[in-house]
């Protein structure tokens, strides 16, 4: 299992004049995040927060009686998901074969494709993945009889006898894949048992595209999303179309995953039911999208806490042109912005090690590839150049693909280790 990688000058973040060095030993430096030494700006993941994150998902997931398999596309990071693995997760979910083969190279032996294989390539490289790895397993989903199709030509050309496993997707109308109505999967569920190509594994569905943040519509929609994938599989199971032992049935984004446990513990089938949870972006959480949607979450689940924000990116004040307006050393190549903009949540005064709560006022306005926009109040606190301000996010999965390293902090600001993305 290869986790580690080399980090020197040509890492975005990390000092040009600094001795090269694996990522796991970045801590003998003895560097801290406000001290300068690493040139801004600067992604940081909290070590306590990810360990409080993952203990807490799992204990969420075995009191609830289901599997844990996180999505590993949000942090593609070999050492996040050797970190969910250890942490009692039964497998990791992708979206494509790459990201597979980055996880396998991590450790991983079961997993869920969440979404559709056919291209040649990638059946090739899945066939190869599972011979060269005994005991791999790996599920990925087949929504229509045309990718059907396509999947038995490729075992025709290659004259295989691979027969993969696959979960039925059931989706929604207007939204992402998935079959529209009851009837097109069960024939199509029907078609996929009698393939030599494929063998049908259990049910998946995606509620996230539902979530409106409004607990009364969401947990409407998710249920009765819920209802429809509970149909199907009943119906299959009576029809004997299942080919395992176990009949898998899969959901599960990061922002009302509560809402589908009783899909993942469905009870009253012929065979025993593995439920598997693969939410994702828990393992840091943010600071606006998600914290939004786990409000809800507690409340429903009637929670005083649960996760807590990892990451941040730390930028400085390179100008102050205006009153109202500072520049920050951070924009579009290296925070996300497809949902909210950069939320500022921490502020050094330049050669401060510590750092406060940002004001209630300041907020960042817009971005450009190089700079953040933050505006603020001039009759209240200002920030000066050279300051350094911690940038919340919205949606981790976009700021971890502008980074090819991040650095693990400790509460108190020392760099004690880092972990890298396989984009």
């Amino acid at each position: 299992m290869t986790t580690d990688t080399t980090l020197d000058h040509r890492s975005k973040s990390y000092p040009i004049g600094a001795t090269p060095c694996e990522a796991a030993r970045i801590g003998e430096h003895g560097w801290h995040v406000l001290d300068d030494a690493l040139p801004y700006p600067l992604a940081t993941l909290s070590r306590s927060a990810l360990a409080h994150n993952i203990a807490w998902m799992q204990d969420y997931a075995r009191r609830k009686g289901v599997l844990l398999a996180p999505h590993g596309k949000t942090t593609m990071s070999p050492e996040l998901f050797a970190m969910q693995l250890a942490g009692g997760a039964w497998g990791l979910t992708f979206a494509t074969v790459f990201q597979l083969a980055v996880g396998v190279e991590a450790g991983v032996r079961r997993a869920i494709i969440a979404n559709q294989v056919l291209g040649g390539a990638d059946l090739d490289g899945l066939d190869l993945l599972l011979t060269r790895h005994d005991g791999l397993r790996v599920w990925f989903l087949v929504d229509s009889s045309a990718q059907l199709a396509v999947i038995e030509d490729w075992q025709r050309r290659r004259r295989s006898a691979r027969r993969f496993d696959v979960l039925l997707e059931i989706g929604i109308e207007g939204q992402r894949t998935g079959c529209r109505t009851h009837e097109e999967a069960l024939a199509l569920a029907g078609a996929i048992a009698a393939s030599p190509a494929v063998r049908l594994g259990g049910i998946e569905c995606y509620e996230g595209g539902l979530a409106r943040c409004d607990s009364a519509h969401d947990a409407r929609e998710v249920t009765a999303l819920v209802e429809r994938v509970l149909a199907a599989a009943r119906a299959c199971d009576a029809r004997g179309l299942f080919g395992d032992e176990h009949l898998l049935l899969s959901a599960g984004g990061s922002a009302v995953f509560d809402l589908v446990v009783p899909l993942l513990r469905a009870q009253g089938l012929s065979r025993p039911v593995q439920g598997v949870l693969r939410s994702g972006c828990y393992v840091t959480h943010d600071h606006g999208n998600y914290a939004r949607f786990l409000r809800q979450v507690e409340q429903r689940e009637g929670l005083e806490s649960s996760l807590r924000a990892a990451l941040e990116v730390w930028s400085m004040v390179q100008s102050v042109p205006e009153p109202g307006l500072a520049l920050l050393s951070c924009g579009r190549r290296d925070i996300s912005f497809d949902i909210d903009m950069p939320i500022p949540v921490r502020h050094a005064r330049r050669g401060e090690r510590v750092a406060s709560k940002a004001p209630a006022g300041w907020h960042v306005s817009a971005l450009n590839d190089q700079h953040a926009y933050l505006r603020f109040d001039p009759g209240a606190i200002t920030p000066q150049v050279g300051d350094r301000v911690a940038l919340g996010i919205s949606h981790p999965c976009t700021t971890f693909d502008k980074w090819r390293w991040m650095a693990l902090v400790e509460d108190d600001g020392a760099v004690t280790g880092a972990i890298h993305t396989r984009f």
